[in-house]
């Protein structure tokens, strides 16, 4: 039994216990996600969707392998141990190339799962639910869950063929595409009878023998249980409205329910999800949203210090390369040209997550890090721009340099997911630790 296969069966046992999934390739991020989990003793899920890693490099121009060893890399210098770690892929399927008809499409999907499974990637989420040139929409459910056992009979095979330990699954997806978001107006927590549906078409699916023991590894299916966000608001999750599909999934074996879009929850209502068997719980942009308020945040104490010709120009230079690659941003932001500018810059969504990795950026955030290490931080102006961050420094948890406040701003949001996921929660740390646990891990 693998290590989330050890903490599915604990939480469907009565234990109060759940699994955080960080989604990121930001290097800072999953940095401090890797103190978070020594710090919080937690395993380290970290998946890649399909749109960000794929054979032929995705946006982060990462292979299945090459994100691997990426994040084993990150691992090694951050002294996480690699037993710890975990790595999953979220929305493998057909999603990238849905332009292309139904059988070019499947058939780079086919490439697709089996790197992601040679390379080592556990945890498999199939998503065969979008619709391909050529055909109709929306699709029909039982060629969804076809597709999807067509894609893990190829899992199988390859991790066997391999001798990596077999993945395990996860089903359904009811959730924006990836790298997407959905407007929180009119949203409905998916019905109990449209999981049942969901949950017994696969089940179907997956009778042929040589899939009846991977069918005995499918862990969790993804609902909707009430929780999204969009450029500027976020629906919390309100307990009592999900209430009948919470006691649907009591009825179901072995299984339990994943969150997708659970960014910018608080965390009490992480702790509540938990509690409600939503025991997988899914976080990305908001992750990279705290990374870019620290980084603006920085760059204004690095405006307050020094000549404008000496200056990293971090957050002219981000919109300097969203208008000129408008590609991420364009078809989700709408308004006039202020409103744009600041949905580019403040989104929810952080539709800016997708440019960090720009040469022109990755100098830019360089610059800024030097300039604020070869000139010592105020406490007046830490103060004024980074408060939280400030009252650790006072403390001596955490030091005033740009790397360590940075970390520390993005663990404090991921801290709340390790709390929320953690075994014997009455002995956890508690959210009145946040910060201190935050700058622990960012030393």
């Amino acid at each position: 039994m693998s290590a989330v296969q050890s903490i599915i069966a604990a939480h469907r046992q009565g234990e109060n216990t759940g699994l955080y999934s960080v989604c990121c390739s930001n290097e800072q991020v999953l940095r401090a996600a890797m103190d978070v989990a020594l710090y919080y003793d937690t395993p380290l899920l970290i998946e890649a969707t399909s749109n960000q890693v794929d054979q032929f490099g995705g946006y982060t121009g990462m292979t299945p392998p090459q994100y691997r060893d990426y994040v084993l890399a990150l691992a090694d210098a951050q002294g996480f141990p690699r037993e710890r770690l975990i790595l999953g892929g979220d929305h493998l399927g057909p999603n990238a190339w849905q332009k292309l008809p139904a059988a070019e499409a499947m058939a780079n999907a086919r490439v697709l799962i089996a790197e992601y499974v040679a390379a080592g990637f556990h945890k498999i989420h199939l998503d065969c639910s979008m619709s391909c040139a050529d055909d109709p929409l929306p699709l029909p459910d039982e060629i969804v869950a076809a597709r999807s056992a067509e894609l893990a009979r190829i899992a199988e095979r390859t991790a066997a063929e391999a001798g990596l330990p077999p993945p395990v699954y996860v089903i359904g997806t009811e959730v924006p595409v990836p790298g997407g978001e959905t407007s929180v107006d009119g949203l409905q927590v998916t019905r109990p009878d449209a999981a049942a549906k969901t949950l017994e078409i696969h089940r179907e699916a997956f009778t042929a023998p040589d899939l009846a023991p991977a069918w005995e590894r499918v862990i969790a299916m993804v609902v909707q249980p009430g929780v999204d966000f969009d450029h500027g608001n976020v629906h919390h999750y309100d307990a009592k409205a999900a209430t009948a599909l919470s006691d649907f999934v009591e009825t179901q074996p072995r299984i339990v329910f994943e969150a997708h879009s659970t960014d910018y929850q608080t965390e009490a209502s992480l702790h509540a999800l938990v509690r409600d068997h939503f025991a997988i719980l899914k976080v990305g942009p908001a992750a990279t949203f705290a990374y870019r308020e620290a980084l603006f945040a920085l760059a204004a104490i690095e405006r307050e210090l020094l000549p404008q010709e000496q200056r990293s120009q971090l957050v002219e230079t981000l919109e300097r390369c969203m208008l000129a690659q408008p590609k991420y941003w364009q078809h989700h932001y709408s308004g006039d040209a202020n409103t744009l500018r600041i949905l580019r810059a403040y989104g929810l969504s952080d539709r800016c997550r997708y440019y960090w990795g720009e040469p022109e950026l990755q100098a830019a955030t360089g610059t800024l890090v030097r300039n604020l290490q070869e000139q010592p931080i105020p406490a007046i102006l830490l103060s004024q721009f980074m408060p939280e961050q400030h009252a650790e420094v006072l403390e001596g948890r955490l030091q005033a340099e740009p790397l360590p406040l940075i970390r520390h701003k993005v663990a404090a949001r991921l801290g709340e997911y390790a709390r929320a996921c953690a075994r014997n929660q009455a002995g956890a740390r508690t959210s009145k630790e946040t910060h201190r646990s935050a700058a622990a891990v960012a030393r």
